[in-house]
């Protein structure tokens, strides 16, 4: 029998596709750009091949300024995966982007102490040490 520790486990890292290329692509160049539908006028995310609700063939990829607030958070005192029992606590976190959508995250660089819904984050370009991916997190706003 096989014994997994957190040693032995390496993170999970996504597995780009042929539709979400364009998103993982613009992360490792320190952009983000997700996909907008003209029928809808509105930028959409998670990357899918029609447009929800008009079920167009019309999404662009368009680069976003990534900026948003805290929409949601909580606080993982217990990692969610034996995959992440090294990182100790972890703030997960849904950001809502300035352009309309939501996106599940992380956020670093901050205690929890400081964090309110609806406070001001900026994306964080973190390259991942074991693969060639780049992944987005979140840090509170500097202040000017």
């Amino acid at each position: 029998m096989t014994t997994y520790t957190p040693e032995t486990l390496s993170r999970p890292l996504p597995v780009p596709t042929p539709l979400t290329r364009p998103f993982w692509d613009a992360l490792a160049e320190r952009k983000i750009r997700i996909q907008y539908s003209p029928s809808l006028g509105e930028y959409i995310f998670y990357p899918r091949p029609l447009a929800p609700r008009t079920l167009a063939d019309d999404l662009q990829w368009r680069e976003i300024s990534g900026a948003g607030t805290l929409y949601s958070y909580t606080v993982a005192t217990r990692p969610p995966a034996a995959h992440f029992a090294s990182a100790g606590q972890m703030i997960l976190a849904i950001v809502q982007w300035d352009e309309g959508p939501k996106f599940s995250t992380e956020i670093i660089n901050a205690d929890p102490e400081q964090l309110e819904i609806g406070m001001r984050v900026s994306p964080v370009f973190c390259d991942h040490p074991e693969g060639d991916i780049t992944m987005l997190r979140y840090e509170p706003e500097a202040s000017s």
